[in-house]
């Protein structure tokens, strides 16, 4: 078995024999195999970035083998500088999560548990996945493991937001789905993305084609206008539920494009990137706005999580390598931060049950441990230098301006409403005198959330302060993508 099939199947596995074990009374040592499993699925993904090797664009540690021979579908995974750190990112998030649910999930612990170490393993499946088939089979199986953990687990509304998530994601899927069919029967019955990168397609086609994966992708990113299922979700959904969601599962969508759209339709990709573009700064300027006059902290967070990833689609559709780089470091950053700022709004959640702002204020003086956290995040947020926030945002309006500078400008004001709304939330929530008997009562962090925090604090750290081991591994991978989209495929 290759480095690649054991990053998927090690959690999956762990996940089916927690579904074994059943009652709740063995919680406890459900809760330590899930998260050895977690730890076990991190450490498989390790040698993969020890033995990438840098400067060349091809995939590395490929694996191939049959899968339905009739319609040439094949289980084809690789790696290259583009997906890499997804893989490490989405085995790291999972450990972090399985801390974090410890003590706050008491029902159906061993579903719970599963339920997200064979989330993690589907979407690292997604990230490496050659063929098209085996792609939307692990994009499509995701959404049951999250339905779950919506829909059991979540808030009072949780039905409600598990549907609408749910219906959300499926409609542009089944998009795809026709694109995907109409591929294969161009490249004369093949899946496979190599295959289908050197296609010679119309000028409709490949229109009807970018269209078709953009109804699929910009769902999940999500971009605007299709973003309004996020605020529900994340407010309904338990806090590892909203953790992963906002640290790997919006990664999915914007992957999509670096993998379908842009290679395979090129010149639809570059005729429409006006349309990109205008829609990711409307993300990035509005939907900011919008979460200024936020009164609940998830829903606050949910919407910087949109404008977040507006600068990541800008990033991807200005076609340079500063802008593209900056877009995949923007979404490995905003998966440390956001999931950081939501495992931030559970702590305080388990406590005190309730995510309205005015249930807080003072936190400072009974939780000072934790408020040190808190701000380092909402600075991560904010983008300040020497956080992991800052060199992807930095990135992408350096290669905004040098595409357009009204654009890089525009793009640029996301910094200033980025601080407003969470140093606006922060100081209402963490600062000033104790305004209620709650707040008064509450006890800082204990060891386990402690340790949880802290990984995600060093980090956001290191990535902010040393980027390069980041950049390094895409380099060859981005410049082989712009080499790419830059020619073109019409016949």
């Amino acid at each position: 078995m290759g480095l690649l099939s054991l990053a998927i199947w090690t959690p999956i596995f762990f996940g089916v024999v927690l579904l074994a074990l059943g009652r709740d009374e063995q919680a406890q040592s459900v809760r330590w195999i899930a998260l050895i499993g977690a730890l076990v699925s991190f450490l498989v993904t390790l040698p993969l970035y020890s033995g990438f090797e840098l400067g060349t664009a091809a995939m590395q540690f490929v694996e191939k083998a049959a899968w339905i021979d009739r319609f040439d579908m094949n289980y084809h995974l690789g790696v290259d500088g583009i997906s890499l750190w997804f893989v490490l990112l989405t085995a790291f998030i999972n450990v972090v999560v399985i801390i974090a649910s410890w003590e706050s999930i008491t029902n159906r612990v061993n579903q719970y548990m599963a339920a997200f170490l064979i989330l993690s393993g589907l979407m690292i499946g997604v990230f490496v996945a050659l063929d098209g088939m085996l792609f939307y089979v692990f994009f499509e199986a995701t959404l049951i493991p999250m339905y779950l953990i919506i829909g059991i687990w979540g808030g009072p509304k949780k039905i409600y937001a598990a549907f609408k998530f749910f219906l959300y994601t499926l409609l542009g899927s089944l998009l795809m789905l026709i694109a995907l069919i109409f591929l294969y029967v161009k490249s004369g019955g093949s899946f496979d993305l190599a295959t289908w990168y050197t296609l010679s397609l119309s000028g409709t086609a490949q229109t009807f084609l970018f269209f078709a994966f953009f109804a699929a992708f910009a769902v999940k990113v999500p971009m605007w206008p299709v973003h309004t299922w996020l605020p529900d979700v994340h407010v309904e959904a338990p806090t590892g539920g909203s953790a992963v969601l906002a640290a790997i599962m919006l990664k999915l969508g914007a992957y999509g494009f670096l993998r379908f759209s842009m290679p395979i339709a090129p010149d639809a990709a570059r005729e429409w990137a006006w349309l990109m573009i205008a829609l990711s700064l409307i993300a990035v300027i509005y939907v900011g706005l919008v979460a200024m006059v936020q009164q609940d902290m998830k829903k606050l967070v949910a919407y910087s999580s949109v404008a977040h990833m507006g600068f990541v689609t800008l990033g991807f559709f200005i076609f340079n390598d500063l802008g593209v780089s900056g877009g995949i470091v923007q979404m490995i950053a905003h998966g440390f931060v956001s999931g950081a700022m939501f495992l931030c709004i559970g702590v305080l959640y388990d406590r005190v049950h309730s995510r309205e702002i005015a249930s807080y204020g003072g936190v400072v003086n009974t939780m000072p441990k934790f408020t040190a956290f808190a701000l380092l995040f909402a600075m991560a947020n904010c983008g300040l230098p020497a956080t992991a926030g800052f060199v992807g945002e930095w990135m992408v309006i350096l290669g905004a301006i040098k595409f357009n500078f009204w654009i890089g400008l525009a793009a640029s004001t996301a910094l200033i409403f980025g601080a407003a709304y969470t140093l606006w939330m922060f100081k209402r929530v963490y600062l000033g005198p104790v305004t209620n008997d709650d707040v008064k009562g509450l006890t800082d962090i204990n060891s386990r959330e402690f340790l949880m925090l802290s990984l995600l604090a060093i980090a956001v750290m290191v990535m902010g302060i040393y980027p390069k081991p980041f950049t390094d591994v895409m380099d060859s991978s981005v410049a082989g993508l712009l080499k790419h989209v830059a020619v073109s495929k019409l016949p």
